[in-house]
């Protein structure tokens, strides 16, 4: 017979302190739970009241939970619901007895004279499942987190998974009467109208693609879609520089393919006009010096910001935007691209479930900041199998791995450079030789359309069309081309500690030295 343990008054105060500090009890209200389900019996209106508030799991004894879905079942079926029916639903499911049988039922019934406050009721029970779900949620990552074989990041992003559907189950946002709509709708067109450009929206910059789209609307997702070399980078990097560099426009650019070094030598290529081997070897003319010193000084200070971070989650993505939009007052994000993302802490049948999670995740994320949200995708090679330069043309049916991409999406957009596919002319005389056009395929609130850019391939960059013109080059023969954006004033202020580029004793000391192209 084993010694029996005997406790000193010490260690049975410590026993009932222990008892009172981990002895609790899970969060619950089974009275309130009977309330409710006796007044959706005795009330024919009550459950629309309470159908987005409550799930059969929100309920925490078990014959609650069976009777709430045979309530739910009959509700979905337009049957009435009373004492009688829902005890017979019960009967033709097999659960009628664990459900607590008829006289459970006439129970429920009879504690509760109306459906008053069952709203109120309702809102309590859920909280109370909310709080079990988290209770589970904490225990299951401490669980993980005490086993040292896990990999630390996979337990923090299945806890960041987790909890963002706990907090999309928590979140429900109430109907609004339509007139404080109407007022902030009505400031939004007078602020457009006092605008000269005429926009509403975030100016892209180029010119011809605002004007069918009025600007980047707050909350769009929009999809830049194109199959790999056509330019999805440099055509957000275009924009980015038009926005923040040249509008002085918060941007924010979530960059998955491409290093934070790698993505500023293209901003690089793109504001200083060099061509991009040039900048990866170093080898730049005396000329291309003077230009790199001048012209790199309109970075300094841009209201950019890059975040490399490889194999980013939706919900990492989701805690940086919060702070950057919270922080800098980012007016716009870039993702490139949308394919690299993932999901982590969730589990997904195949991978066109988690695209799906991703695009919805992202549609929700922009109404939430209330800012747009530019996204590049892929496409499939379906694009490369048709013929002819209209069969070359993307279509929404190629978007990659998803068709959640093209419902999410306010906007999609495809980048087409026919010359890409040695298509030179586009059927009615029009020379394509470095011409890009962005289709505009789905547009939920406004006109479809296709605009056209030019797409300098020396510098990684889209520009309008009409941004070129011809200058004689002072010394060289033949006519240079100049940029509108060189004609821009170099800022001096602010630039005094900024160390310079080089130290090439060749670099020409003129300030107005055009560029041969």
């Amino acid at each position: 017979m084993g010694e029996q343990r005997k406790y000193s008054p010490r260690t049975k105060a410590a026993a009932g302190k222990l008892s009172d500090e981990y002895g609790h009890l899970q969060p619950q209200a089974p009275d309130i739970e009977k309330v409710v389900l006796g007044a959706l019996m005795i009330e024919k209106d009550a459950y629309s009241l309470v159908s987005e508030i409550l799930r059969p799991e929100s309920f925490y004894e078990q014959r609650n939970q069976l009777v709430y879905q045979a309530i739910v079942s009959l509700a979905l079926a337009s049957e009435p619901i009373d004492m009688l029916t829902v005890s017979e639903k019960l009967g033709s499911m097999g659960v009628l007895e664990e459900a607590g049988g008829k006289l459970y039922i006439m129970e429920l019934t009879s504690g509760v004279a109306s459906s008053a406050h069952i709203e109120y009721h309702a809102h309590i029970i859920a909280q109370k499942h909310l709080a079990r779900e988290l209770i589970t949620f904490a225990s299951n990552i401490e669980s993980k987190a005490f086993d040292e074989t896990n990999d630390i990041d996979e337990v923090m992003n299945e806890a960041e998974g987790r909890l963002f559907e706990l907090a999309q189950q928590n979140t429900k946002k109430d109907y609004t009467q339509i007139n404080p709509v109407i007022n902030e709708a009505y400031e939004m067109l007078r602020i457009a109208a006092a605008r000269t450009e005429g926009l509403s929206g975030l100016a892209s910059g180029f010119h011809e693609l605002d004007k069918i789209t009025s600007g980047w609307q707050k909350s769009d997702l929009i999809i830049i879609a194109a199959r790999p070399a056509m330019g999805k980078t440099a055509f957000v990097l275009s924009m980015a520089k038009n926005i923040a560099v040249n509008a002085r426009d918060p941007v924010a650019m979530f960059s998955l393919e491409m290093s934070n070094v790698q993505l500023v030598n293209r901003m690089i290529v793109n504001v200083c006009e060099i061509p991009g081997d040039k900048i990866k070897s170093g080898q730049l003319a005396p000329y291309e010096w003077q230009q790199l010193d001048t012209k790199i000084r309109n970075l300094y200070d841009a209201p950019l910001y890059i975040d490399d971070t490889p194999q980013l989650s939706v919900f990492e993505l989701r805690t940086k935007a919060r702070r950057l939009v919270r922080e800098h007052g980012v007016k716009v994000i870039f993702i490139d691209y949308l394919q690299l993302m993932n999901a982590s802490g969730m589990s997904y049948g195949n991978r066109q479930e988690e695209v799906s999670t991703i695009s919805r995740s992202l549609k929700g994320l922009a109404k939430e900041l209330n800012i747009p949200i530019i996204a590049l995708s892929q496409l499939n090679r379906g694009v490369e199998n048709r013929e002819g330069n209209e069969g070359k043309r993307p279509q929404l049916s190629d978007l990659r791995e998803s068709g959640a991409i093209e419902q999410d999406a306010d906007i999609v957009c495809f980048i087409h450079r026919p010359e890409y596919y040695k298509i030179y002319d586009d059927g009615q005389g029009n020379d394509m030789h470095g011409i890009a056009e962005i289709i505009i395929a789905k547009h939920r609130n406004g006109a479809v359309g296709n605009v056209k850019l030019r797409f300098r391939s020396e510098f990684a960059r889209f520009q309008n069309r009409d941004d070129d013109f011809v200058v004689p080059a002072p010394g060289i023969e033949g006519p240079t081309m100049r940029s509108k954006i060189n004609r821009t004033p170099v800022p001096t202020s602010g630039y005094n500690d900024i160390p310079p580029i080089n130290d090439n004793p060749f670099a020409p000391s003129s300030q107005n030295i055009d560029v041969p192209f």
